[in-house]
């Protein structure tokens, strides 16, 4: 049995909770009011480091065409790595509007040069909604990762598998599938506890479009120590530059649930 762990069924439990507002006029456009723009078909979806002046997210913009004629203005904000600085970088005022926004675009209006844009940042965009003479914030938003351009053979190979929650750290290794690239399997994580691993690898699937990781529910191995089928489930982000997987796993097995999502993370060797 798991020595760090106790098998717990969970009990979901709902908390009430009651606040006090206050009138805060916020200059970014008033919340949870307006209308509310559309962000669809974010292809690409993120920016490559090593191509700064030529790399590009695209994506369509649109508001529902009941609601235009209420809607004078639809600006596009950008920031970067979550900061509190925010630029206008676009404005449109005919919808529907197919969007392409370069990097080099998005730094220059914030001040920041292409050499300081670094792998692992992100460009936030938000949308501002001006409506007479009111703006208000959309709660449409989404990140623009800065990456690397993907390459099976970075993102596979013997890894380090660690997990201070789970209590493992040892080597796995990583494949990729013979038919499709974004389709990892890894092979060893059910041995890391000591277990036969008759049941995997387990298969994660990458976005290509933003490199998100999915792992839909999969049983490892069919014994585990006096339970039956321990299975992995869950979601997490490659680093295509360096290769490394940022997981978050759910174990279960047949008799009920470990808990989680644990933290994972597979550095490359």
């Amino acid at each position: 049995m798991k020595t760090s762990k106790i098998l717990t069924f969970l009990v979901a439990m709902v908390f009430a909770f009651t606040s006090c507002e206050t009138e805060v006029e916020d200059p970014a456009g008033l919340r949870g009011e307006g209308v509310v723009p559309s962000f669809t078909n974010l292809n690409p979806a993120v920016f490559d480091v090593n191509d700064p002046e030529n790399t590009f997210i695209q994506f369509d913009l649109n508001i529902n065409e009941a609601d235009r004629a209420a809607v004078n203005e639809v600006k596009l904000i950008v920031s970067y790595n979550g900061n509190l600085q925010r630029v206008e970088l676009k404005s449109y005022t005919t919808f529907p509007q197919n969007v392409k926004v370069y990097m080099y675009e998005a730094a220059a209006a914030l001040g920041i040069p292409l050499d300081q844009v670094a792998a692992g940042g992100a460009f936030n965009f938000e949308l501002l909604t001006v409506q007479g003479e009111k703006t208000y914030r959309s709660s449409a938003s989404f990140n623009a990762a800065v990456v690397c351009a993907y390459n099976p053979e970075n993102i596979t190979g013997n890894y380090r598998a660690v997990s201070a929650d789970w209590a493992v750290d040892g080597t796995v290794t990583l494949t990729v599938d013979p038919t499709d690239d974004y389709i990892i399997y890894v092979s060893g994580l059910a041995v890391l506890d000591g277990l036969t691993e008759d049941k995997g690898p387990l298969k994660m699937v990458v976005n290509p479009l933003d490199f998100t990781v999915t792992v839909e529910k999969q049983a490892l191995a069919s014994v585990a120590w006096s339970y039956t089928n321990l299975s992995y489930e869950g979601s997490g982000l490659l680093n295509t530059c360096d290769g490394t997987y940022e997981m978050g796993f759910s174990i279960t097995v047949d008799q009920g649930s470990f808990g989680g999502p644990f933290p994972f993370t597979f550095t490359k060797l």
